[in-house]
């Protein structure tokens, strides 16, 4: 059971107005007694949930992007239509939002207290470049969590995600039926627990029509057009073994394929063919357009406000319930295939 704020006023030696003062993060006290009461309220597990706003009296809510290996880039059309979902979420509900970033290797711990001193209500996650270890420390935190873009079994939280499995699926079996053969893969370099299951999904629907996983060509390229640009053509230069077709981890790197093969003289998609993932603004650009997977990403944005929202307004058991909510994505047919 949580303290409560008389409770831990008794406990500093405090007064219950001084103590309610610096919870509801209002004048009266100084920043040194704040600072106390807040760091015994943590310690102590007292139910933050107290001291939130009143509905008329919207507050703030935090968007946090983790930083973990440059994967998530915050000028790409992805993350922008995320960030734009959760903003017309907030801004239909009177809340502000608070953008914030943290790099892994920080102190996550000192940043996590700055946003709870804040006076943030709660917390969207945007966590594609984490893992388990890296969610432990949001798992603790004392105010609602919805993280978005990943998801890990092991860890008590709210998650948004995309059904990857089902899309990679959905583009191989695809390229498969179009192309009557065994398709390549272009795989992220970087570890990302989206691109491991899309890679679960791939293999899913090369083993179920008939081909072998050890059979397929894979070249692991960086999920950025450049860098995928600059992977490919080393590829092309070495004189690797190519596919006739390929399924991408994202439409970046299919994007930056397509201009290696190009450069080398393939036509696209008569000699190879390519399917990407995300259905982002650049695919209708490419030449020819790419054939993608689209996933609904201010849909994504507003789900997880929806869910935060739930968490900020209910007392109840069934909503404090921790949920997986998985998009599901559909197939874009355009050019390239």
């Amino acid at each position: 059971m949580s303290i409560t704020a008389k409770e831990l006023a008794a406990r500093l030696g405090m007064s219950a107005a001084a103590v309610s003062l610096a919870l509801n993060n209002k004048p009266g006290v100084s920043e040194i007694t704040r600072e106390e009461v807040l760091r015994a309220a943590r310690e102590n597990g007292y139910d933050f949930r107290k001291v939130r706003r009143k509905v008329s009296d919207r507050g703030k809510i935090a968007f946090v992007i983790y930083k973990k290996h440059g994967a998530v880039v915050s000028d790409t059309p992805f993350f922008s239509e995320l960030t734009e979902g959760i903003t017309r979420s907030c801004t239909e509900r009177g809340y502000t939002l608070d953008i914030r970033y943290i790099i892994d290797g920080s102190q996550v711990q000192q940043e996590l207290k700055a946003l709870q001193d804040s006076g943030a209500e709660g917390i969207i996650l945007l966590g594609t470049e984490m893992r388990q270890p890296d969610l432990k420390p949001f798992e603790a935190f004392p105010l609602p969590v919805v993280v978005l873009d990943t998801y890990s079994d092991n860890v008590d939280m709210n998650f948004v995600l995309i059904n990857n499995i089902q899309g990679a699926y959905l583009a191989t079996s695809y390229l498969i039926h179009q192309r009557k053969a065994c398709p390549g893969y272009l795989h992220s370099a970087y570890s990302i627990a989206n691109f491991d299951e899309r890679q679960d999904g791939f293999y899913k629907a090369v083993r179920e029509n008939g081909y072998s996983s050890s059979g397929c060509i894979v070249h692991h390229l960086a999920p950025m057009i450049e860098g995928a640009y600059q992977d490919m053509r080393a590829v092309l230069q070495q004189g690797e073994p190519l596919a006739s077709c390929y399924f991408a981890d994202n439409d970046l790197i299919a994007a930056g394929a397509v201009k290696a093969f190009k450069e080398a003289g393939y036509r696209i998609p008569e000699d190879i063919a390519v399917i990407g993932f995300d259905n982002s603004s650049l695919c209708e650009l490419l030449d020819p357009p790419l054939t993608t997977i689209n996933v609904p990403k201010q849909a994504m944005g507003k789900l997880a406000f929806r869910r935060l929202l739930e968490l900020l307004s209910s007392e109840t058991g069934e909503v404090k319930t921790p949920v997986k909510i998985a998009v599901m994505t559909a197939l874009i047919r355009r050019e390239s295939v």
